[in-house]
């Protein structure tokens, strides 16, 4: 297994593994946001890939100047327990070293308690902040506020081999 940037050709392979994973949401396109952070001078994927080129995790990291942030730790189901999270996760925190990034932060939803658990075992720390959102896009709110399921950007994903 390897890490590497993830190749542009992946970024379809990428998307299918967050949505596998739960990661996405309706209102986040998730290839965009892949090539949001590929073509940003401050942001990259990672990718593991196994000896066949076949993609097995991600990891999405970047920096604002004060902070570094972690999104999108992903891994195939067949490849969780084998420390795949933690290599991905050291490639990130080495990627925001290297730019003189003092502090990461990562957000997990609260009801993801096995995940919280993974990262306060590699010595994440809770944090006493509070999380605050605000939609700028008015038009993608009204249609989720109106009980709009479709995912921006959704694809069926694709069988592998």
């Amino acid at each position: 297994m390897h890490v590497i940037e993830l190749p542009e050709e992946l970024i379809d392979a990428a998307a299918d593994l967050w949505h596998q994973a739960g990661l996405t949401r309706p209102w986040n396109d998730p290839h965009e946001d892949c090539r949001r952070a590929l073509t940003g001078e401050e942001s990259t994927v990672l990718a593991a890939l196994d000896a066949a080129g076949r993609l097995s995790g991600t990891v999405m990291v970047g920096q604002d100047g004060h902070r570094g942030w972690i999104y999108y730790l992903a891994l195939d189901s067949r490849q969780q327990g084998q420390g795949l999270g933690k290599l991905l996760l050291a490639g990130a925190e080495d990627w925001l070293r290297q730019r003189g990034v003092p502090k990461l932060m990562l957000m997990v939803r609260q009801e993801n308690a096995e995940v919280q658990d993974f990262y306060r075992e590699l010595g994440y720390t809770d944090q006493d902040t509070v999380v605050l959102g605000r939609w700028l896009d008015t038009e993608l709110q009204a249609g989720l506020e109106a009980g709009s399921e479709t995912e921006v950007g959704a694809r069926e994903p694709q069988p592998e081999g």
